[in-house]
C-alpha cells in the first residue's frame, strides 16, 4: 500500500490528484480538528494488518472527518476524483450526524443482504444516490471502483464481482466509457435496488 502522510501542521487547501493517498496518524492531529472535503470525492479505509484496505466509508464536498475518532492507526483517505481538502476544520455541530458513521452503517447493511446480485446493485444505487447525479436516460458516477474494491465492499472475490458487473453490463443498465472515468447506471437499476432510499 502507498500512501504519503499528512503532515502534522494545519494545511488549507491540500490538494490531490485522482489514486492519490494520505495516512492521517491520529497521534498528530489535535483533539477536536477534522478534515474537511472541499472538493471531490474521496475513500477513507483502514491501514491497520488486520483490516488493510477495508474501505469504512466515502465523503464529498462539506463532509468532515473527525480526527480525534480514529483508530490507533489511523485511516487512509484516498481521492477517487481530484481531491480538495482542509485539514484544520473545526468540527460542525450537525445534531450528531456522521458522514464516517453512516456511511459504514450503509455498508454494513449491504453486507448483510441475501445475494451477491442483490448486494453489488445496492452499492451502485448507494454510491449514485450519495454521490452520483441524474442526468438524462442515465444516473452518473463521477469515479469507477476496482473489481477487486467492489469485491471487498460487497463480500465477494474480483472474479465474482467482474462476473456480477458483466452480467449488467450486458443487460445494458451499466456503462463504462471508454476515455471516462466515471460509471453510467441505468435508473431502473438504481430505483429496484435493496435498501433504495
Amino acid at each position: 500500500m502507498s500512501f504519503r502522510f499528512l503532515p502534522d501542521q494545519p494545511l488549507h487547501p491540500v490538494r490531490m490528484p485522482v489514486g492519490q493517498t494520505v495516512l492521517l496518524d491520529p497521534t498528530l492531529r489535535p483533539g477536536g480538528r477534522c478534515i474537511e472535503v472541499i472538493e471531490g470525492v474521496a475513500r477513507v479505509y483502514c491501514p491497520c494488518e488486520e483490516t488493510e484496505g477495508m474501505t469504512i466509508a466515502f465523503l464529498q464536498s462539506g463532509d468532515q472527518l473527525r480526527t480525534d475518532r480514529l483508530c490507533s492507526e489511523g485511516v487512509c483517505v484516498e481521492a477517487l476524483t481530484p481531491l480538495v481538502f482542509r485539514s484544520d476544520a473545526e468540527p460542525l455541530a450537525v445534531g450528531g450526524f456522521d458522514p464516517v458513521n453512516e456511511w459504514t452503517l450503509q455498508l454494513l447493511r449491504i453486507r448483510h443482504l441475501g445475494s451477491a446480485d442483490q448486494r453489488l446493485q445496492a452499492l451502485l444505487a448507494l454510491l449514485v444516490n450519495r454521490l452520483g447525479r441524474r442526468c438524462g436516460a442515465w444516473c452518473e458516477l463521477p469515479f469507477r471502483l476496482t473489481h477487486e474494491r467492489i469485491g471487498e465492499l460487497i463480500g465477494t472475490t474480483r472474479v465474482t464481482s467482474t462476473r456480477l458487473i458483466s452480467r449488467i453490463r450486458q443487460a445494458r443498465l451499466l456503462e463504462a466509457p471508454a476515455g471516462e472515468c466515471g460509471l453510467r447506471l441505468a435508473p431502473a437499476l438504481v430505483d429496484s435496488a435493496p435498501l433504495a432510499a
